[in-house]
């Protein structure tokens, strides 16, 4: 296995991380435990397995010279094995716990070594003695969502997969490269300079006229809350089959009118709040993990917080997400992620703080979707029951949301700065009221 170069957002990742904004995504998976000894077992199958997976044993290093004749890669970064990888340095076992979301706001607070391979599995056996838990924690820089769900997907038990049908072999092509492989940018510098104006443009006027919330922006402590939502899957087609659009405009709905409550209950008031928020989206092809790295761009919606109308928040999010794909993710205010990729590496490690403090002028919220398997996972043999996403906190934002579908339901994973949210479980408790809610309106 050979060093490579980190892409650009890699890069970009890489370098916006401080102490109190750690750039780890990471996943609460919820164990039903066949033993009291369950837990312990599980640590070590975890470490065992993650010495056999090749993508677990890369770090990041420095590049200060040319890389492989490349004088553009002149201070960025690149993966390359650790050669003295040791997977328990990695996979820690802890002791019982009572509430697993509180450790894992504690262990979310800390950032990876960034000298070994940047990832970490944290076992916490339940007090209960008929749970676990483990918290997986991936650098952005090493994997997105779908790459992070293939690495954890590794160490699992292994899953009997259905057969498919072998795909169509692709005719072979010249010299040029597939149009349809490219990342949908237009080649050109040209092109390049429209695209960077049109996304600044959009994103200038994303800011202007509707005000946000001082309850979803944070001066940085370094403090980290996570709690988890479990909503049952045909509750969600039941309101979309009602109201028309997609399982995620109901979702992201959902998001938006359990604003609404939690800002009304602690007394903030949800008058005129739109906040900007940021639906990343992925740009791998289906069933592709690889190549490593990041491949996303993104849509960038107004949340209608301060809409008393269920059934019309849901209709604003479903046309707002509308018009985003027929835009297309390469356009618009949402596909700034995408300018990584016209900065050069050293001006991506000097301007790394800035990039990371200009997140609270793009968006206010994070709201992503992590894809899992359809297939129920397993490790040691004792099944997940659980499975809650959980996205890094941007600079100057106190809460961000991800959610997962698994199983037959929908689980929101949250993860808040403690300080600026020490009422999480509150907004938890309104998410599952906003379902109920959308599914009294639309008489389901």
């Amino acid at each position: 296995m050979t060093s490579d170069l980190l892409a650009p957002l890699d890069l970009a990742f890489w370098n916006i991380e401080s102490a109190e904004h750690p750039m780890h995504l990471g996943a609460l998976g919820v164990f039903s435990a066949h033993s009291p000894t369950a837990g312990a077992h599980a640590a070590d199958l975890l470490a065992s397995r993650a010495a056999g997976v090749p993508g677990l044993r890369m770090r990041i290093r420095d590049v200060w010279q040319p890389f492989s004749f490349r004088p553009l890669a002149f201070g960025g970064a690149a993966r390359e094995p650790d050669p003295d990888f040791d997977p328990l340095h990695h996979v820690r076992l802890h002791a019982p716990t009572a509430d697993f979301h509180a450790d894992a706001g504690r262990l979310m607070e800390r950032p990876l070594e960034r000298g070994r391979p940047p990832w970490e599995a944290h076992v916490l056996p339940g007090e209960d003695g008929v749970s676990f838990a483990v918290l997986f924690k991936f650098h952005h820089a090493l994997a997105d969502g779908l790459r992070a769900l293939t690495l954890a997907a590794a160490v699992m038990d292994p899953m009997d997969m259905p057969e498919r049908k072998p795909r169509p072999a692709e005719p072979k092509r010249g010299l040029l490269p597939d149009v349809r492989r490219l990342p949908g940018l237009v080649r050109g510098a040209v092109s390049d300079v429209g695209r960077a104006l049109d996304i600044g443009a959009s994103l200038a006027v994303s800011s202007l006229g509707v005000r946000s919330s001082a309850a979803l922006a944070a001066e940085p402590t370094g403090t980290r809350r996570t709690a988890g939502v479990v909503v049952d899957l045909d509750d969600v087609h039941r309101i979309r089959k009602s109201e028309g659009g997609t399982v995620n405009d109901v979702l992201i709905a959902v998001v938006a009118g359990a604003l609404r409550r939690w800002l009304d209950e602690r007394g903030d008031g949800s008058e005129g709040v739109r906040p900007r928020a940021l639906i990343p989206v992925s740009k791998r092809r289906p069933r592709t993990a690889t190549p490593q790295g990041n491949r996303l761009s993104g849509y960038l919606i107004r949340l209608p917080v301060d809409d008393p109308d269920p059934l019309a928040r849901l209709d604003t999010v479903r046309e707002a997400m509308d018009r985003n794909k027929d835009a297309g993710p390469n356009r618009g205010a949402g596909a700034v992620a995408l300018l990584a990729d016209h900065v050069p590496p050293l001006a991506h490690r000097l301007g790394g703080p800035l990039a990371g403090q200009a997140a609270r002028l793009w968006f206010d919220i994070l709201v992503t979707s992590v894809p899992l398997p359809g297939i129920g996972l397993k490790l040691g043999g004792n099944p997940v029951t659980e499975v809650y996403p959980l996205a890094p906190l941007a600079r100057g934002q106190a809460l961000a949301v991800a959610v997962s579908t698994y199983r037959g339901h929908v689980h929101y994973g949250l993860v808040a700065d403690a300080k600026a949210v020490p009422d999480l479980d509150r907004l938890a408790a309104a998410l599952t009221a906003e379902v109920e809610t959308l599914i009294t309106a639309c008489g389901s």
